[in-house]
């Protein structure tokens, strides 16, 4: 499929279900895949999935929208839209390098729900649930509630953190996922930021647009326009989660000035392949999303699976530095485990450096060499 196609996903396969209550995101929750039972219903399942699905409920929930599962090769035990959503019994293995919190965050918080890694920014979380559930979820500890741990959110706790430190410019709001918030309450969290003098903008992170682009309404999106400057971080995969919906989803978004940005995980089995990243990247460039970050899928327990090694990450980061255009190429980064932080991870260009050179070489492998100056020609003519 070209990057200019973009497939409709009407009800299709799920059944027999009205256009009206197809498009309606509350139908869309209601009807979410939450059981072993109503996923066997729909697909058949490898022994290897149906083990890991009994398994769910005691780490991290099964969750799949309606619109999401659509997308689901029935027939290909390996369909990457499958490997991201359907548990498997991998799962439940831990290696040793593994970490309930591989991002460090539970040691950062000086209120409940607000992380305070980066000097100028924190992440401020909402809310502990999403429409749908990612297998390799950075935040399975809290999100879903069937981990062991329960995510404690203090907004007004929040708030007055903010506002006694003056450094925080930038705040990032996420979860779970904050769009399934109502539009009210998500008003009332951007009201109150707007509120603190020393925060300059707001960045929401979101994967509601291609789980559920149902929800990005008109109401919504007029709601989100009257806190810029507002951006919107999304996160999308693999190329077939750019439907026509999500691309008309991403359109009002985008219509209503609001900055919006991918971040994509790399996946083993679901977008390892450079190709595959290229056409998803171009497609987002047609939506008017700019590929922000490709992550290195953190050390998640029970991740193994789903991890590539960096050396194969940035050997797909040389495939396309210079093979495409450069708006289409994220930043690589992999966060430091245990609390790093985000650390680029890209290819190198650098052969050889001397005190008056530096040896560089091209997307091609071509070696040039580029001069070092250690001193003003003009200061040396006045001299």
């Amino acid at each position: 499929m070209s990057a200019r196609e973009f497939a409709a996903n009407p009800p299709g396969a799920w059944g027999p279900v009205s256009t009206e209550d197809w498009n309606d995101p509350a139908w869309q929750l209601r009807n979410r895949i939450q059981s072993l039972e109503h996923l066997e219903s729909r697909l058949r399942l490898t022994p290897e999935e149906r083990a890991g699905t009994i398994l769910a409920g005691k780490k991290l929930a099964l969750g799949i929208t309606p619109h999401f599962f659509n997308l689901i090769d029935r027939q290909d035990p390996d369909c990457p839209i499958r490997r991201q959503v359907v548990p498997r019994v991998e799962e439940s293995i831990t290696s040793p390098e593994e970490m309930t919190d591989p991002c460090g965050e539970d040691g950062r918080m000086p209120v409940p729900g607000l992380v305070h890694r980066y000097p100028d920014r924190v992440l401020l979380l909402v809310t502990d649930r999403c429409a749908s559930y990612c297998r390799y979820c950075t935040r399975s500890r809290v999100v879903s509630g069937a981990g062991e741990q329960e995510l404690s959110i203090d907004l007004e706790g929040a708030y007055d953190y903010l506002k006694k430190h003056p450094e925080v410019r930038d705040v990032l709001i996420s979860g779970g996922d904050p769009l399934l918030l109502s539009d009210a309450k998500l008003d009332h969290i951007l009201g109150r930021l707007r509120q603190i003098s020393s925060v300059e903008f707001v960045r929401i992170g979101s994967r509601i647009p291609v789980f559920l682009p149902q929800r990005i309404t008109h109401d919504l999106v007029a709601m989100l326009k009257k806190h810029h400057p507002l951006f919107l971080s999304i996160h999308a995969n693999h190329p077939r989660e750019i439907t026509a919906e999500v691309r008309d989803a991403l359109s009002r978004l985008a219509d209503a000035g609001i900055p919006l940005g991918n971040q994509s995980v790399l996946l083993r089995g679901v977008n390892d392949q450079a190709d595959t990243l290229k056409e998803l990247f171009h497609k987002l460039l047609l939506c008017r999303v700019r590929p922000y970050y490709l992550y290195q899928c953190d050390l998640i327990t029970g991740s193994a699976h789903l991890r590539t090694t960096l050396r194969e990450g940035q050997e797909i980061m040389e495939q396309l530095r210079g093979h495409t255009t450069g708006y289409a190429v994220p930043t690589y980064v992999v966060d430091g485990p245990g609390g790093g932080g985000k650390i680029p991870i890209g290819p190198s260009y650098i052969v050889g450096m001397t005190d008056d050179r530096v040896i560089l070489k091209n997307f091609r492998g071509d070696v040039y060499e580029y001069p070092e100056i250690s001193h003003s020609p003009v200061s040396d003519l006045r001299g």
